[in-house]
């Protein structure tokens, strides 16, 4: 893979940046649209959001304030489980577009698979797709079976699933299905929280690049084909994040990094919320 690469190119042969920005628990005080411009500076161009954090205001008026055309930025957001159903998400959808400022949305995912309710969900999406408003659909959290139920029922095979995935939790299972069926994986959490740089084991597969254990484990991610959101509000941060392209993983060091999982969340499981 050349390390160069910048992009994925989803099932609709939309192109996604592979590094975006996460924007949860980011306030929509000011803190939310600082990172988003610190982000946008340094080469960032997917902002990820969702209903669920009620920043979608702060992240539309940092993407006017910074200049950059509408259509150079992958903007992502979600519909909450609240909110599923087909013509509840179609509001949740208008609702979203209201707040973020703009006519639409690079990439509208379900934010947890609400059991009786997500395939209705999905085919308003599906009606979004084929009116232009979004540009690809997919998923978050949602498991094997659960994507089989979604894709026997409706005709947009989910461009991405995003899902919790990181040196504990690599998902390989989840990553062979997604390779199969043409589906981008993306990594929520992608480097626990900072726990990475507690693992010596990655540590030192950075001391050999001169990077930092979150830069190899971004880096670990991608090579894998893996699109990932590291949120920070951190300018500092938001730039070493994004210091991926420089370097190449070896196969030896993709294999310790393999050897760390664990199967193991680091989080709330909302996958059987009613």
């Amino acid at each position: 893979m050349n390390h160069k690469k910048s992009t994925f190119t989803l099932n609709n042969k939309l192109k996604m940046p592979v590094i975006g920005l996460g924007v949860l628990f980011a306030k929509n005080d000011g803190e939310v649209e600082q990172a988003i411009l610190s982000a946008l500076q340094v080469g960032y161009r997917k902002i990820d959001t969702a209903s669920a954090y009620q920043n979608e205001e702060g992240v539309g008026r940092a993407m006017i304030e910074s200049g950059i055309p509408r259509e150079e930025i992958f903007l992502t957001t979600k519909v909450w489980n609240s909110e599923q159903g087909y013509d509840p998400t179609l509001l949740a959808f208008e609702r979203s577009l209201k707040r973020l400022q703009t006519d639409y949305i690079d990439l509208y995912l379900i934010h947890w698979p609400v059991k009786a309710k997500y395939i209705q969900t999905y085919k308003a999406m599906e009606r979004l797709v084929s009116e232009g408003r979004a540009k690809a659909i997919g998923v978050c959290n949602f498991s094997i079976p659960q994507l089989e139920d979604l894709m026997k029922h409706t005709e947009i095979i989910p461009a991405l699933n995003q899902v919790e995935m990181h040196p504990h939790l690599s998902q390989k299972e989840l990553l062979n299905f997604a390779n199969t069926h043409n589906i981008q994986l993306e990594a929520y959490r992608p480097i626990m929280m900072g726990e990475v740089l507690n693992i010596s084991e990655i540590v030192e597969i950075g001391d050999t690049h001169g990077k930092s254990a979150v830069q190899v484990t971004l880096r670990w991610l991608v090579q894998r084909g893996v699109a990932v959101i590291p949120k920070s509000v951190t300018s500092k941060r938001i730039i070493e994040n994004f210091e991926i392209f420089d370097f190449e993983l070896t196969a030896e060091e993709m294999a310790i990094m393999e050897r760390l999982n664990q199967n193991k969340s680091l989080g709330d499981d909302l996958s059987d919320v009613e």
